[in-house]
């Protein structure tokens, strides 16, 4: 993920990286300089986090925005001074651009009015239903990309809930690996003109290996 601004952000800590990391593990509150190691403990911390989310939200839980920044913080505080605030930063993926700093307020509060308004709490009777609220849901908020880091993951984090709240078991993305996670990638980029098709190809995938045991 590159930072892209116009203007000097490096007095923003999110955009500065730990000593030592040769630019490759961003500044955080336990002097990780070693991005292997920084990738096991944020899996470590997310599924810990996961678990404090599931006991936090009911099956009839209508998500907000804040309850994106939350699960966000309750995940990372431990390691990013920031975690749970919106990014001042620009960022792109490749050539791809997501949201500009600026927007994410206003995106992230129609986010709310809309996609999470209209598919949470995720109680639809159908599975293709329920496929396209994930799809939905998960492309929106991807492509505002609100945080500096962790944003593909909390995406995922909050598929799992809504998916929790039809009584499907916590979805397993763990074959989202190589070509895979790059025609997901595609998939997210897809939704940039409203075509939530190929996610939803995705996640009716993801289903069926959920429900058959990985």
């Amino acid at each position: 993920m590159t930072v892209t601004d116009r203007y000097d952000v490096s007095d923003l800590i999110e955009a500065q990286y730990q000593p030592g990391s040769r630019g490759r593990v961003l500044k955080n509150l336990r002097g990780i300089t070693s991005k292997r190691i920084m990738d096991e403990v944020e899996a470590r911390e997310q599924k810990r986090a996961l678990q404090d989310v599931f006991s936090l939200y009911s099956a009839h839980h209508r998500f907000k925005a804040a309850d994106i920044c939350l699960m966000h913080k309750m995940w990372l505080a431990g390691i990013y001074q920031w975690a749970g605030q919106y990014r001042r930063v620009n960022l792109t993926k490749g050539t791809f651009p997501f949201a500009a700093a600026e927007l994410i307020p206003n995106l992230m509060a129609e986010f709310e009015r809309k996609s999470m308004r209209q598919f949470t709490p995720c109680l639809f009777k159908k599975q293709s239903a329920v496929v396209h609220a994930l799809a939905v849901v998960h492309t929106e908020l991807v492509l505002i990309h609100p945080f500096r880091e962790g944003n593909g993951r909390v995406a995922r984090m909050l598929a799992i809930v809504m998916a929790t709240q039809v009584g499907l078991p916590p979805l397993d993305f763990g074959d989202l690996k190589g070509d895979k996670k790059q025609n997901y990638f595609r998939a997210v980029q897809a939704g940039m003109d409203y075509n939530y098709g190929p996610l939803e190809e995705i996640f009716t995938g993801v289903i069926k290996r959920t429900l058959r045991g990985g």
